[in-house]
């Protein structure tokens, strides 16, 4: 089976930015994204459980291209401000298309 490949962005941050950070997404080109709720320590040693709610891990698998924009956007809006971490991975996707927005005249 053939595969391509795509980069998986993943955003971990506070519940109350899901809409604002989806949003973004979309408008930063990402296709689609998956959010689950999560508990964990970081770096800092303080337990999501310290902390009312729980954090979001928000999934979105997308071009190399739209993976730069994201975590840039993240890094000039988001990390001085917010509790919030991004990191980039390498997946290998098969339907690639379901990955790529489609310009208005593809449509």
């Amino acid at each position: 089976m053939h595969t391509h490949p795509f980069k998986l962005v993943t955003i971990i941050a506070e519940p109350v930015l899901e809409s604002r950070l989806t949003s973004e997404l979309r408008q930063l080109g990402a296709t689609g994204w998956t959010v689950v709720e999560g508990r964990g320590e970081g770096s800092r040693g303080i337990h999501a459980a310290d902390i009312p709610g729980v954090n979001i891990r928000i999934d979105s698998i997308v071009t190399p291209d739209v993976a730069e924009r994201v975590v840039q956007h993240m890094a000039t809006h988001y990390f001085a401000e917010y509790e919030v971490i991004a990191y980039v991975s390498d997946v290998a996707v098969i339907r690639s298309n379901k990955y790529v927005t489609q310009s208005r005249e593809t449509r």
